[in-house]
């Protein structure tokens, strides 16, 4: 079992005294393609999976789901999150074991999530009042922060029976830092132009690829997450999905070989589980 670098109430003690400047945010990998980011103004979660739900439900199955690294901190931990993002329905993004713990700590937080599965959030228990649905191309504003509604491709560009996208990605804007968090996807065509022609300064991807043999949904491999950022120009890449289940990872050494060989211009950030990482505009 892979050790977070800082997790309980360490970990929960440095998020709350961590204070950035204006221009600065603070960022901590909470494992799998789970990011907490806090600026002066505002504290976002994105993909929190904190639980042992998938374990518990697939533990008498052929696909067992084998954590590989120990959760820094739980859901009911978090009691000062001002938004929640959710990328997509599945559990490693949204994680019942995760979200509602989360929502019924003392915190306002609001889950923001695709307007297609507001339904699905209700029937685990998330009040309506308490959730933000967007489309593609929608913009939600609030104080210190907006988040752009990107399509998101896992496996294809999936919608319900309204036109909704059933997986999105976020452009976030945040102390005059702008973000790319893909949620799970392929790097498909328009995804760049869906980004947006202004300048990213971190891209979170994915590097699991996909494997249908094993169960393993469509995501970008190492190589394609480089090429993806080499034709958007961030200052630093940021890999995940990995090291969380034991049937579906890559060794992330070979993400930075990927980044060395084809994108040295773009700086290549590995974040620990738990540490803080920061940076400023």
């Amino acid at each position: 079992m892979i050790e977070p670098i800082r997790s309980g109430r360490g970990l929960l003690e440095e998020i709350k005294e961590t204070d950035p400047a204006p221009g600065q945010i603070a960022v901590w990998w909470l494992g799998q393609s789970g990011f907490l980011i806090k600026s002066s103004e505002t504290t976002l979660l994105i993909d929190p999976y904190l639980s042992e739900h998938l374990t518990t439900k697939y533990q008498q199955s052929d696909r067992p789901h084998i954590r590989m690294t120990r959760a820094p901190i739980r859901g009911a931990d978090l009691s000062e999150i001002d938004h929640v993002l959710a990328s997509h329905r599945h559990s490693d993004h949204l994680d019942p074991g995760s979200i509602l713990d989360l929502l019924k700590a003392p915190s306002q937080a609001k889950l923001v999530l695709p307007r297609s599965l507001r339904q699905h959030a209700e029937s685990l228990g998330v009040h309506k009042d308490r959730q933000i649905g967007l489309v593609a191309g929608e913009t939600f504003r609030a104080s210190g922060v907006s988040v752009h509604a990107v399509p998101s491709a896992h496996e294809g560009l999936d919608t319900d029976e309204t036109g909704c996208h059933l997986y999105l990605g976020f452009v976030i804007e945040i102390a005059g830092l702008r973000l790319y968090h893909s949620g799970d996807t392929l790097a498909y065509d328009g995804l760049i132009e869906a980004i947006g022609s202004e300048p990213v300064d971190v891209m979170f991807l994915p590097i699991n690829g996909r494997d249908p043999s094993r169960g393993v949904a469509g995501n970008m491999t190492s190589a394609e997450a480089v090429a993806l950022a080499n034709g958007v120009g961030p200052r630093f890449i940021v890999p995940h999905h990995y090291d969380m289940f034991t049937f579906n990872t890559v060794p992330v050494e070979a993400f930075e070989e990927e980044a060395r060989r084809l994108s040295p211009k773009i700086r290549s950030q590995v974040l620990k589980c738990g540490a803080r990482w920061e940076i400023q505009r």
